[in-house]
């Protein structure tokens, strides 16, 4: 999984089939860019082939070579085993919308399969049958992602509209924004007892806002149909947030901004000089996080989004930054636990197209096989796979 691999994206959904076909895989942490290590099969050989993966083939001596390289206390590596493919779920709503997701894309790419479920699956409890949640760049806040200024009069944003008040009445809710933070709120626990949630973009920020304005109304008129308290901002509670602290609402209706956690119309970075660095933790004592950073770069370039990337001095002390613009004191890649479970989420709509705008062409990722910021994406697909070493006591 260094340079000479011909196909990044692919090679995570090689690992995941082998995962589907009851084999397990070796993942080489910090060895040439986070390798796989599978017993050789002649169909798996023909997968590789017909999928356009690079690999090699070893003779057992030189397997016993590499693991006492990444067993040696000298060495940042270590081995992870991966043993069962993860029931894969993308919170998404199923209607048409003008604009697509790059989780979605890469999952689609990498051949992984997942099935997508919305608010009438998680209201049924359905949830606890997945393993891995992403969250598409959803509004939890019930401001529908805040394009009222922009896309009031265009039809696909009055048909959202509609169609969600209509489907907030059918599950019992006076509001969308009450089905929200409902889902918010059943997500979280999801979470607490067990489950991996990912998310993007403004599935990220606005995730943590609805939590903590639990029983406050933030929405002005035009979105739920009366004027938001105007003592909202000192009702928040931060402690229900997952990542987020001490931030402030963006009260204007017209403004596409959220709160200040995201930096998006403050940073001061130009596209030419847009990268974030990736940390380097310690493979066998921070497992975790080094899983989710594998890659065969630790500087990745940029990408935006309705939310770029998380202000710094407004994320929880006990959140791991994984990926940050110190520069810009921005993180980009951020992690944390919750009760069994664990969190990611991940600044930006596209890490192969800077800036996406809506109604803008998907991506083709055959023109981005190697790329770096998707890796992280599919980084997350794999870790709930992996055999978690046993803390000491």
């Amino acid at each position: 999984m260094d340079g000479v691999q011909k196909n990044h994206l692919k090679a995570y959904g090689i690992a995941y089939w082998v995962l589907q076909n009851n084999v397990t895989v070796d993942w080489l942490l910090n060895y040439r860019g986070g390798s796989f290590l599978i017993e050789y099969n002649p169909d798996i050989k023909s997968e590789c082939d017909i999928r356009g993966v690079t690999y090699e083939i070893i003779a057992d001596v030189k397997v016993s070579s590499i693991l006492a390289e990444v067993s040696s206390d000298d060495a940042n590596m270590d081995v992870v085993k991966l043993e069962k493919a993860p029931k894969m779920a993308v919170y998404s709503p199923k209607d048409k919308l003008p604009w697509d997701d790059a989780v979605t894309l890469a999952l689609t790419y990498a051949e992984i399969p997942y099935t997508v479920i919305y608010d009438g699956e998680i209201v049924n409890g359905d949830l606890s049958k997945y393993d891995w949640l992403h969250m598409h760049h959803e509004d939890f806040t019930g401001q529908y992602g805040k394009f009222y200024a922009s896309y009031k009069n265009a039809q696909w944003y009055r048909d959202q509209q509609r169609n969600a008040e209509a489907e907030a009445k059918s599950y019992g809710f006076s509001k969308v924004s009450d089905l929200k933070l409902y889902v918010a709120k059943t997500i979280k626990t999801y979470v607490e007892n067990g489950g991996f949630l990912f998310a993007m973009c403004s599935g990220t920020d606005s995730f943590d806002i609805a939590l903590a304005a639990d029983d406050v109304d933030i929405c002005e008129y035009m979105f739920d149909g009366d004027p938001a308290d105007p003592q909202a901002q000192e009702k928040l509670d931060y402690n229900k947030c997952l990542a987020f602290q001490n931030f402030t609402l963006r009260r204007n209706p017209l403004e596409y901004e959220y709160s200040d956690i995201d930096v998006t119309d403050t940073r001061k970075v130009n596209e030419t000089a847009d990268f974030f660095t990736l940390f380097e933790f310690s493979a066998k004592w921070d497992q975790v996080p080094t899983m989710l950073c594998q890659n065969h770069t630790m500087i990745i370039k940029g990408f935006m989004g309705q939310t770029t990337a998380f202000n710094e001095s407004l994320i929880k002390p006990t959140t791991i930054i994984m990926g940050e613009l110190k520069s810009a004191n921005e993180a980009k890649y951020i992690h944390g636990t919750l009760g069994k479970g664990t969190w990611t989420f991940y600044g930006g709509h596209d890490p192969e197209d800077y800036r996406h705008y809506v109604g803008d062409q998907p991506t083709n990722l055959d023109n981005h096989k190697n790329s770096p910021g998707y890796r992280l994406i599919l980084n997350n697909v794999l870790f709930p796979a992996a055999k978690k070493k046993k803390q000491k006591t």
